[in-house]
């Protein structure tokens, strides 16, 4: 007779094919570089998830303060029958920037029939794993999971190129990420990547409070902190950089005018750093930006994604009006 553990086991998932595509450190120097030789420093928030980096996201998710992750999963649990209806049978979902898949399980859940799933992240360890989890708990589905930069183009693996009914999902606010310029371009990109009977299911952060803004990101329990200052680790051992992560310190704040929560490193003390055959100076309390993040009304976002050819069909809110799920068609 079994064991009470072996019964609970799971069976192994079977084999899944990694489509890997992921930037290699000659984009990730050129990308940093470029970044901190500007007059005001920068760093792009896309190399924010390496594999430290994921863990420590999935960590921010279960804060008190960081309402996003869970305001999002309440406004989905509640209207996942209507959502599923919009969308429609056998849809073939591609998902830019996966990460662990907590809401997407949800998703997939209320669909009918799915055809496909396209998981698309940077972190590969996690992107391996969540896959591996995914192909036991829904062995009807076909998985093609890609490692890539979702900012940059990427051409569809061929069974999903071949489906009419595509849906992009977007969860967790990832479109503040970038400036509106910046995401017109993203959402048109999807757009014509999609076509005429694309879908869209996005998740957008909506303006609210600055004390409720600025706590998300500035966490009591340092969780935040120990997420951005992992960029300079990041950088340290894929360019072997030397960074010393503890002469900077964590700082957001929030810019009513441009409506986004800013996130920087700032150098304790004036130093150096050495990055591949280059050196950076930084004079004391010189900041590093390393994300933006946008929010927006109803209205905002609706309007902006009109610009990239994106048409509002509905949406969906919290009692308290933080967060909104909305979905767009192409048509």
């Amino acid at each position: 007779m079994p064991s009470a553990s072996n019964a609970r086991r799971k069976p192994a998932p079977p084999e899944i094919e990694l489509l890997d595509l992921a930037p290699d450190t000659d984009k990730l120097l050129a990308d940093v570089l470029a970044g901190l030789l500007a007059e005001h420093k920068t760093l792009p928030s896309k190399y924010f998830y390496d594999t430290r980096g994921a863990q420590l996201f999935e960590q921010i998710c279960e804060l008190d303060e960081y309402y996003p992750t869970r305001t999002e999963l309440g406004i989905l649990q509640d209207n996942l029958r209507a959502i599923a209806v919009q969308i429609g049978p056998d849809a073939a979902v591609i998902e830019p920037g996966s990460g662990s898949g907590t809401k997407t399980r949800l998703l997939l859940d209320a669909l009918d029939a799915p055809a496909a799933y396209v998981p698309i992240d940077v972190a590969r360890e996690q992107l391996i794993d969540y896959a591996d989890e995914l192909a036991v708990d829904f062995p009807a589905l076909t998985l093609l999971p890609v490692c890539a930069d979702f900012t940059q183009a990427i051409e569809l693996p061929q069974p999903i190129q071949a489906q009419a009914n595509k849906l992009i999902y977007f969860p967790g606010s990832t479109i503040g990420n970038f400036p509106p310029a910046k995401a017109i371009e993203l959402l048109r990109g999807w757009r014509e990547m999609l076509g005429d009977e694309g879908q869209l299911l996005i998740g957008v952060d909506l303006k609210k409070d600055r004390s409720i803004l600025e706590a998300a990101y500035n966490d009591s329990q340092g969780v935040t902190a120990a997420f951005n200052l992992n960029l300079l680790e990041h950088i340290n051992r894929e360019l072997g950089a030397d960074f010393d992560p503890d002469q900077f310190e964590h700082f957001a704040d929030y810019n009513p005018t441009s409506g986004a929560i800013r996130m920087w490193l700032i150098s304790k003390v004036a130093q150096r750093v050495a990055i591949n055959q280059t050196t950076i100076d930084f004079e004391m309390d010189e900041a590093i930006c390393t994300e933006h993040s946008y929010k927006y009304s109803c209205a905002e976002f609706t309007a902006l994604a009109a610009q990239a050819g994106w048409q509002s069909r509905a949406s969906w809110l919290d009692v308290d009006e933080l967060f909104s799920v909305q979905y767009l068609s192409a048509h």
